[in-house]
């Protein structure tokens, strides 16, 4: 299974919506505090983008003697219609200073530098130390997650459903049309599906092996299938 560490860097480096929460600075809009763009430093800190006029920049500006605290909430939903759609969060929490030169005219990069960091998910609720979080990697799927999920779907139902011909004991009353099986999450180790009927609940499909391209993913999905058909 993916590390508390891994998981974390995966929802900072995805497309997942964010917003940076700093103490005092209350805004019309959430939007004012959303990053137009967010990345990883090879230390671990968290860059973020965000219009030179914004209240984080403001903020970031004024600080004095670089303490001002900050929190980068991340929220996670699924990227197909199911209930309970959120999938996880993540806090990032540090302290948050201006980078000039960064950025392209219009715009600031803030530099947070990470203190603590907690995910709460899919997998249950973990804190990261700073360090793990720098040296963890990021899922090879995040940024397909989303398209292959829907494609899933969409497009091969009937077998995600057959999934529930390896649930053993758990199957019961999956297979009688009653309870819908909906992909909810990808990541190199396997796919978890969301099944939803009379009662809800996950089920974890690993893969033989850890994948590490689209390639491998579809050769690990067509065992997958193989090995539920009747």
């Amino acid at each position: 299974m993916p590390s508390a560490a891994e998981r974390t860097r995966t929802l900072v480096q995805s497309t997942c919506s964010a917003v940076l929460l700093i103490p005092g600075v209350d805004v019309t809009r959430p939007e004012q505090l959303t990053p137009q763009a967010r990345v990883v430093g090879t230390d671990g800190e968290v860059f973020l983008l965000f219009p030179a006029d914004s209240p984080a920049v403001r903020a970031a500006t004024h600080a004095q003697d670089d303490e001002l605290s900050a929190v980068l909430e991340i929220t996670d939903v699924a990227p197909v219609s199911v209930p309970h759609r959120i999938r996880g969060r993540a806090w990032v929490t540090g302290w948050l200073t201006c980078v000039p030169g960064l950025a392209e005219p219009g715009a600031m990069m803030l530099r947070l530098e990470v203190g603590e960091l907690r995910v709460d998910d899919l997998w249950g609720v973990s804190s990261v130390e700073p360090e793990d979080f720098a040296r963890a990697g990021v899922d090879p799927l995040v940024s397909y997650e989303t398209e292959l999920l829907q494609h899933l779907h969409s497009v091969h139902g009937e077998q995600v459903q057959g999934l529930c011909g390896l649930l053993g004991d758990r199957a019961e009353g999956t297979e009688g049309g009653g309870q819908q099986a909906v992909p909810l999450a990808l990541d190199r180790f396997g796919l978890r599906v969301r099944f939803v009927g009379e009662r809800c609940f996950d089920a974890r499909f690993d893969f033989p092996e850890p994948v590490r391209d689209v390639t491998e993913l579809r050769r690990a999905m067509h065992t997958l299938f193989e090995a539920a058909a009747p």
